[in-house]
């Protein structure tokens, strides 16, 4: 029980120091200084992405990522939809030929490719979609939403799981999400979110907030899994531990990386 209970310590502690620098740089930093943030975290998400993936070698695919976590989120952030689609294209144009010019066995690994294509699109691309909301009007407002969204669920969730959760959500894929800690993931988003735009979001309606609480929850859940899907399948149990109490970046990102595009174009395409 011990063990339990320094774990979920650790897990506020950590939050507690990072919560209130991030807090400051949402409201006080300026858009510059939030992309420089989010492509920190694009980076190193993509490095615990690559070490999980291809493990030791595959030195050209790693910083070919690496590179293109970077350009991608900056294109948003300087260029534009039509600078990140070229970008993209070009990554994995790049990342075709630059793989058939390392084969030097006929036993070649053609897995590394989608590995690397996958990675671009999954960490950096949907990521910037934090620096697009940014630069939208009220920006920063849209991006504590989003943090609101995600994180108050999640607490909701840990602890109802916790102590109410008695049937397994998906076992096979994440052994400690439970069908009860769902329910007070949905639950607390969507009150914490409503409240959020209640006082906040004040030109929006709380049909829509309720809406992006409810869907953007549940797709945050499923991008936990997913990224839960890939450690499981190599076997780990957190991305890293650079995050005491709560292992690696990519393991805070993980329903992020879903929630920030679902409320980026509803924001823009349905309430316009």
């Amino acid at each position: 029980m011990f063990k339990i209970e320094s774990a979920y310590i650790k897990r506020w502690i950590t939050g507690l120091i990072i919560a209130p620098v991030l807090l400051l740089i949402i409201l006080f930093g300026g858009e510059k200084l939030f992309a420089a943030v989010i492509i920190t975290f694009i980076v190193g998400g993509v490095c615990e992405y690559n070490n999980m993936v291809f493990g030791k070698g595959f030195f050209i695919e790693k910083i070919e990522s690496v590179i293109f976590a970077i350009l991608i989120p900056l294109s948003v952030l300087l260029g534009g939809y039509q600078y990140t689609a070229a970008i993209i294209a070009f990554s994995i144009l790049i990342g075709f030929i630059l793989f058939i010019w390392s084969i030097k066995d006929s036993s070649f690994d053609f897995l590394s490719v989608p590995k690397l294509i996958f990675g671009i699109v999954y960490i950096p691309f949907l990521m910037s979609h934090f620096i697009a909301l940014r630069m939208l009007d009220q920006g920063a407002l849209w991006i504590l939403f989003v943090l609101v969204l995600a994180f108050a669920g999640d607490i909701v969730a840990l602890y109802a799981g916790r102590y109410f959760g008695k049937h397994k959500l998906v076992p096979l894929v994440s052994p400690g999400k439970t069908t009860e800690g769902m329910i007070g993931l949905v639950i607390g988003s969507t009150i914490a979110s409503l409240i959020f735009g209640y006082f906040f979001l004040t030109g929006i309606s709380l049909g829509h907030i309720a809406v992006m609480a409810f869907v953007g929850c549940i797709i945050g859940q499923l991008g936990d899994i997913c990224e839960s899907a890939i450690k499981r399948h190599y076997g780990l149990k957190d991305a890293s531990s650079i995050l005491p109490g709560h292992g690696g970046i990519l393991d805070r990102l993980d329903c992020l990386i879903f929630i920030a595009p679902f409320v980026y174009y509803y924001r823009i395409y349905v309430i316009a």
